[in-house]
C-alpha cells in the first residue's frame, strides 16, 4: 500500500525523430509543465539531449505554491525507444518515470509510466487521496493538451 502508478498514452502526428528530439531535451520540460507549478530548471547542462547519468535539478511548487528542490537522474536511455528518470532528492519517497516512444502509422505513440510513493506513511497516503493523485493526473492532462496544441492530434 502507498505505491502508486499512473500511465498516460498519447499519439501525435509527428515523426519518431521529432518526438525524441523534443522530449530528450531538458529545456522543453518547462514548456509542458503547468505554469502554476513555477517549474524552473536549475542545472546548466552542456548537452542538448538527455544521456544516462545526467543529473537535472529543478525548483518546483506543486502544492500551495511552496517551492521544493527536486533532483532527478536520467538512469537509462535507449535512443528513439525510451528513457527513464528517477528522483534522487525531492518530494517523493520514490519517483520512477519511464518515457516510451514508438513509431505508428501517421505518427508516434508516446507512453509515460510513473511509479511513485509519498513519504510519511499513512499521512502520505492521506495526502495522496486528498490532493496528490489529482495533481499528478492534472500534470499529465495539461501536458497532453499542450502537446496537442504544439503538434496536432493524431486521429
Amino acid at each position: 500500500m502507498g505505491n502508486y502508478r499512473i500511465k498516460s498514452t498519447l499519439r501525435l502526428p509527428i515523426s519518431l525523430d521529432e518526438a525524441w528530439t523534443f522530449f530528450s531535451s531538458p529545456r522543453n520540460l518547462s514548456k509542458i509543465t503547468p505554469a502554476k507549478m513555477n517549474f524552473q530548471i536549475l542545472s546548466n547542462s552542456e548537452s542538448e539531449t538527455m544521456y544516462a547519468g545526467q543529473i537535472i535539478t529543478y525548483n518546483v511548487s506543486p502544492v500551495f505554491n511552496i517551492p521544493l528542490y527536486w533532483m532527478t537522474e536520467i538512469t537509462h536511455v535507449q535512443h528513439h525507444e525510451y528513457f527513464i528518470d528517477e528522483q534522487r532528492f525531492g518530494p517523493y519517497a520514490l519517483w520512477h518515470h519511464t518515457h516510451k516512444f514508438k513509431a505508428i502509422d501517421g505518427g508516434v505513440e508516446m507512453t509515460d509510466i510513473v511509479h511513485y510513493k509519498l513519504p510519511l506513511g499513512i499521512l502520505g497516503n492521506f495526502a495522496h487521496w486528498l490532493f496528490v493523485e489529482k495533481e499528478v493526473e492534472q500534470i499529465f492532462t495539461h501536458r497532453t493538451e499542450i502537446l496537442k496544441n504544439l503538434f496536432g492530434e493524431l486521429k
